[in-house]
């Protein structure tokens, strides 16, 4: 296939030229045959430009991002971006909501009262200039051909081809200007792709159709086989967030937030990783960090009082202890099911018309590996839905298991 063919098909799909039964015959043949990665990244830069394309050279430097492909308790953004700006770097993002039992940063900074996530484009590059960083909804036509083949994917059997998951997820990253792209790609049982070899693959193709469209990029391949840090749900992760950029995050989140720091500081300010790993390591401990994330808050309107005592956050109006029905070692948790029982908590949707309880959500207490006895808490459920405690926690004592 031609670039000109993947360019007529792509256009005339989103345009509407092309019906859905003609598109779903292309999809299956790309799943079934493959396309080599040229092609990918070029299909993957007319799936951009099928819409708007923000123009970030009013921003002074190199504009970094980073992209998670997903996971339980994946906090790491509201931790890196004020890290990485606290240490020079700029950082224009845009990230998501919620998609069942993956949070969306939208939705936890939302949980911090007053918090703009909708900033107009001017004061989108202003505030990234002034404080360093600056982190809003997705813009309604970015990309919008990605959003109308996914919905086809869906119902088409054709979710999991590497090339389609690869130019959903890089048309929306290329679409959102940034000079250098971090790609945190998991894998595990609370991930998408569920083995190492498989995010590896997906990260090589995302780093080709990255640097093929002109981009600096580096993929980490991140476990996502037990949730990350302790907490899971939207004020909950928030906490634990701010804790972090004091120095009291788990060391789990603690380490990784480094590591995605340091690298998107790698590629925008041309020095050594060693070195921003130290750069980054002292925003913490010097307090810069946290106070740049103070910063953020303030420039969008959010409630800083909560930033500076996190025990104003509103708590959930019920709050269950899940207690070790015996002695032995976690071998194992279903970190997908973890994730899923957080949604019934309120935490996220999995239905479209679900509303997001932004109190709800675990504070996990043991993971994979801790030794336990009876009546040891494993993990502590938050919600405003008295009804679904009983079930939550027998799902919760299900998810996981004790040798």
């Amino acid at each position: 296939m031609s670039n000109d063919e993947i360019k007529f098909v792509i256009n005339g799909y989103t345009q509407g030229a092309i019906p859905d039964y003609q598109m779903s015959a292309f999809l299956m043949a790309l799943c079934f045959t493959g396309i080599d990665d040229c092609r990918t990244s070029y299909m993957t830069k007319c799936m951009v430009e099928t819409g708007d394309v923000p123009d970030l050279s009013d921003i002074s430097g190199i504009v970094a991002d980073k992209h998670s492909t997903g996971g339980v308790g994946d906090k790491t953004t509201l931790v890196v971006v004020p890290i990485v700006a606290a240490c020079g770097g700029k950082v224009a993002k845009m990230s998501g909501r919620g998609l069942g039992y993956t949070g969306g940063t939208i939705d936890k900074l939302e949980s911090i009262e007053g918090f703009n996530t909708s900033l107009g484009f001017e004061k989108f590059i202003e505030q990234v200039n002034v404080v360093g960083a600056a982190i809003v909804a997705q813009m309604q036509n970015l990309a919008p051909a990605d959003k109308k083949i996914y919905a086809l994917r869906d119902v088409t059997g054709t979710v999991d081809c590497l090339p389609l998951i690869a130019s959903s997820i890089m048309s929306k990253k290329l679409a959102s200007g940034a000079d250098a792209i971090v790609l945190d790609v998991k894998y595990g049982s609370g991930a998408f792709m569920k083995t190492l070899k498989q995010a590896q693959q997906l990260a090589d193709l995302m780093v080709s159709i990255g640097e093929n469209n002109g981009k600096k990029m580096k993929a980490l391949i991140t476990d996502m086989s037990v949730p990350l840090g302790e907490a899971i749900g939207n004020s909950l992760e928030v906490i634990e967030a701010v804790k972090t950029l004091k120095g009291l995050g788990p060391k789990d989140l603690s380490d990784l937030c480094i590591e995605i720091a340091a690298s998107m500081l790698e590629l925008s300010l041309d020095i050594s990783y060693a070195e921003c790993v130290k750069l980054c390591e002292n925003s913490i401990s010097s307090g810069s960090a946290f106070n740049k994330f103070s910063d953020i808050v303030k420039a969008q309107g959010g409630n800083i009082s909560c930033i500076d005592d996190i025990g104003l956050f509103k708590k959930a109006d019920y709050i269950k202890k899940v207690k070790s029905p015996k002695s032995g070692e976690i071998s194992l948790m279903n970190t997908e099911k973890v994730g899923e029982i957080s949604c019934r908590l309120g935490a996220g949707c999995l239905e479209l018309d679900d509303k997001i309880d932004h109190s709800a959500g675990i504070i996990i207490k043991k993971k994979t590996g801790d030794l336990v006895k009876p009546d040891d808490t494993l993990a502590i459920l938050h919600t405003n839905n008295k009804e679904v405690l009983k079930d939550a926690e027998a799902e919760y004592l299900d998810s996981i298991s004790i040798q």
